[in-house]
């Protein structure tokens, strides 16, 4: 369920009027409803409480890395999971104690993984044997122990895009679970780790709860092979990644159906469990608003729409072939088979091919569904176009929590340097 709904023929998010919303901030602006994010974060956490302890969320950051969408989390008690020290950052602007941000990717560095120890943050997600040694070297210099689990790759198929599959062994993800059992012990024996853990996170929207089932078992598995040889295990981070439905009427995995299978399969694991959900929060939370700059008919083809919103604005489509449902803010009733695409000079800058749509035409407006995740923090100044705004509506009034960046902005930055005027 989500709070963009049409009322009276015009759609509204929550109690504003999109078409307010663009004449105020302008077009294309991605908009997020603050009831619609609380209600997410709430029923992920109600369909994990049949669990025996009570498990850690930490929200996906690099879903949606807006300020006040982390703000908003922290005060639903979630924490963060992060991938970058500029994600970190983020997460303590926001208010999220350090002790609850989780530091996940294959490729921290020296002075990434030195500022998590500097924040003390609840846990380093430890990809590889080498960058365990790393962390230990500066754990140890700065008279610190690193809280840390070690991540898994299971070696299963997600059966989710190619690109966003992160648990199959040819991934970059991860350590190999033949293997995992003694890297674990050569790191729990290094003076500047605590080891405390394993993860595991095998993709991002997932249609089915058998692959992550699968995944889980293995590491339930290895979990008593390492806790048999000697070695302290006490948390178990299961990553995130159930999905979201992004075409009218897909069916998906809810929270409750989830939070079952792993009450079921992780009863006997005696160990705190941890989740860091990042879509399935954030992804109907979010529109992208866009307004119609004309529709270009050709002879023998379906007519293009072309929107002021491009690929530099939401990259899935041209990124993943992903579907985004787009309807008018202004419904007519009448329909139309058209191309959706945007102005930037790429072909791939398409979102939809002969798409059965509501009927529009130039200056109206309409939505992209199911955009509050992997929209904006995927946004580009491709074509100098500078960067979209983001507003969050609350009730009956809205406030804008990212700027939109002009072009102008960015090439101020810039400098021709002295030797090319000479």
């Amino acid at each position: 369920m989500d709070h963009f709904q049409l009322r009276n023929g015009e759609m509204f998010a929550e109690d504003v009027p999109l078409a307010r919303i663009a004449d105020e901030v302008g077009t294309p602006v991605y908009v997020y409803s603050r009831a619609t994010f609380e209600r997410h974060a709430r029923v992920f956490r109600e369909g994990l409480a049949g669990l025996e302890r009570k498990p850690h969320l930490a929200f996906a950051v690099k879903s949606n890395p807006n300020l006040a969408v982390l703000s908003l989390l922290g005060r639903e008690g979630y924490g963060a999971d992060v991938v970058s020290g500029g994600e970190m950052a983020r997460a303590v602007a926001a208010g999220i104690p350090a002790a609850d941000i989780v530091f996940s990717g294959v490729g921290k560095t020296a002075r990434e993984l030195a500022a998590g120890l500097d924040e003390r943050i609840g846990q380093f997600n430890i990809e590889s044997e080498e960058e365990g040694v790393e962390l230990a070297q500066i754990a140890a210099e700065k008279g610190l122990k690193a809280p840390c689990a070690l991540r898994v790759n299971p070696d299963i198929d997600a059966g989710t895009h190619e690109k966003i599959s992160t648990g199959k062994k040819d991934n970059k993800f991860g350590v190999p679970i033949d293997r995992a059992g003694e890297i674990y012990a050569r790191l729990a024996a290094l003076p500047g780790l605590e080891m405390r853990g394993l993860a595991v996170h095998i993709g991002s929207q997932l249609s089915e709860l058998a692959p992550l089932e699968a995944a889980f078992l293995r590491l339930g598995e290895l979990l008593g092979e390492i806790r048999g040889a000697g070695d302290t295990v006490t948390h178990m981070d299961l990553g995130g990644g159930l999905g979201v439905p992004y075409k009218k009427g897909e069916v998906y995995p809810s929270p409750a159906d989830y939070g079952a299978m792993v009450a079921r399969v992780t009863k006997d694991w005696d160990a705190t469990l941890m989740f860091e959900p990042g879509r399935v929060i954030a992804g109907n939370a979010g529109v992208l608003l866009t307004r119609v700059i004309r529709v270009k008919r050709n002879a023998n083809r379906d007519p293009f729409v072309i929107v002021d919103a491009a690929m530099n604005d939401l990259a899935r489509p041209s990124l993943y072939n992903a579907w985004h449902d787009f309807d008018a803010v202004r419904p007519s009733g009448a329909r139309m088979v058209a191309n959706i695409v945007g102005p930037i000079c790429e072909t791939g800058d398409t979102f939809a091919t002969g798409r059965d749509i509501d009927a529009v035409g130039p200056g109206d407006l309409a939505v992209f569904r199911t955009a509050g995740a992997y929209g904006a923090t995927m946004a580009s100044s491709y074509n100098s176009r500078g960067f979209v705004a983001e507003v969050m509506v609350d009730g009956d009034e809205f406030a804008v929590v990212a700027d939109r960046i002009l072009p102008e902005a960015i090439t101020a930055a810039e400098r021709v340097p002295d030797f090319l005027k000479r």
